[in-house]
């Protein structure tokens, strides 16, 4: 079968998926990218960019979007020889944390919201992001004064699924003669955006630098616009303990890091999924992560006790703890990367596949 991908902000986690799935599939699938920026702009003017300028759109068994598109005007603008659409859900701009003041937050709700309809197959990257979109929709539209529309979440969850993405990374091997232990070297591998609360972390590894605790930073993660002032502090406070400072725009030169790294730390505030995060894992580094958003979903329950924690006290005891004695954990740290391996695209992608599948057949 034959299938078309309109990613319209190819950058991070969407990249990721979108160019992991193109090369995984046994389906054939044409991908067509707009770079990772302007979001806004991509959700409210890239279906009427695309609309013309696909030919012979209905070659195609069926397309792939995400979340920041605006389906529902891309079907009409296309009109009826537009083929079957699954919409794959990253993000959402309900429940997502938006800056104070932000105007644009209804009108890019209501655009997932009509997207969600428009589409004929709806997939989520986690059981916790499905729930809490749908859970979100009616409160969100009673924000409108009167015709509130009735029964809408009940219609998008009748055509909804979840589909953990695929993870893009070489085999586990050799990590160990990699991984550094005395000092213990962190990793921040995350967005420098507000959303993953990095005053948190940093505020963590103050308090366990005052108390003489000795370790390294690796701060990789992509940065949009200016860098942030607890960054640019960072740089000051852990001057002798940085090692790596900024994105890493080379794919192996950052896999490189994530094998050498040690311990991986969210403090995120809304994190649908936890792409970054499971690369770590996968690649050997211990996770101290909250007990909440995702995290609870994705890594298996004989693990929560050790590596969720419940507030900022119980990140630092468990960070201390870990620090002070690497190996006691090498046994369980083998145990769930071999668990989280579940993850990757060799594992995942018959699912996605067979949906695909199932798309044509609808």
């Amino acid at each position: 079968m034959k299938f078309l991908f309109i990613e319209t902000f190819s950058i991070g986690s969407h990249a990721l998926f979108a160019n992991g799935l193109v090369a995984h599939s046994t389906h054939t699938i044409d991908l067509i990218e707009m770079s990772g920026e302007n979001y806004r702009w991509r959700m409210l003017g890239a279906a009427l960019y695309m609309a013309g300028t696909i030919p012979n759109i209905d070659k195609y068994d069926g397309i792939i979007v995400t979340d920041l598109f605006n389906l529902a005007d891309f079907k009409a603008l296309v009109g009826a020889k537009c083929p079957p659409v699954m919409v794959y859900f990253h993000e959402n701009q309900l429940t997502y944390p938006q800056p104070i003041g932000d105007k644009s937050v209804f009108m890019l709700g209501m655009i997932n919201i009509t997207t969600a309809l428009a589409a004929d197959m709806v997939l989520f990257n986690s059981t916790m992001h499905k729930n809490a979109f749908l859970k979100a929709i009616p409160e969100f539209l009673n924000r409108g004064r009167d015709f509130t529309p009735k029964g809408i979440a009940e219609k998008i969850r009748q055509k909804s699924n979840v589909l953990y993405p695929g993870i893009t990374l070489p085999p586990f091997s050799k990590v160990d003669s990699q991984k550094q232990t005395d000092p213990p070297l962190i990793v921040w591998n995350h967005r420098w955006g507000f959303d993953k609360n990095h005053p948190l972390f940093f505020n963590v590894l103050e308090k366990l630098q005052e108390q003489g605790f000795d370790f390294q930073l690796a701060l990789m993660g992509e940065n949009f616009g200016k860098i942030p002032k607890e960054f640019l502090a960072a740089q000051h406070i852990f001057k002798d303990k940085i090692v790596q400072f900024g994105y890493v725009p080379s794919r192996a030169e950052y896999i490189k890091w994530l094998k050498q790294g040690t311990i991986v730390i969210s403090t995120a505030i809304q994190e649908n999924f936890g792409m970054s995060v499971i690369e770590a894992i996968i690649m050997g580094c211990i996770p101290l992560l909250p007990n909440r958003l995702s995290y609870p979903e994705i890594l298996p329950e004989e693990f929560h006790e050790q590596f969720l924690y419940q507030n900022k006290y119980d990140l630092i005891e468990k960070l201390s703890h870990t620090i002070s004695d690497v190996a006691a954990y090498e046994e369980t740290r083998n145990k769930l990367v071999k668990e989280m391996a579940s993850f990757l695209w060799e594992n995942v992608i018959k699912d996605f596949d067979l949906s695909l599948e199932q798309l044509v057949m609808r």
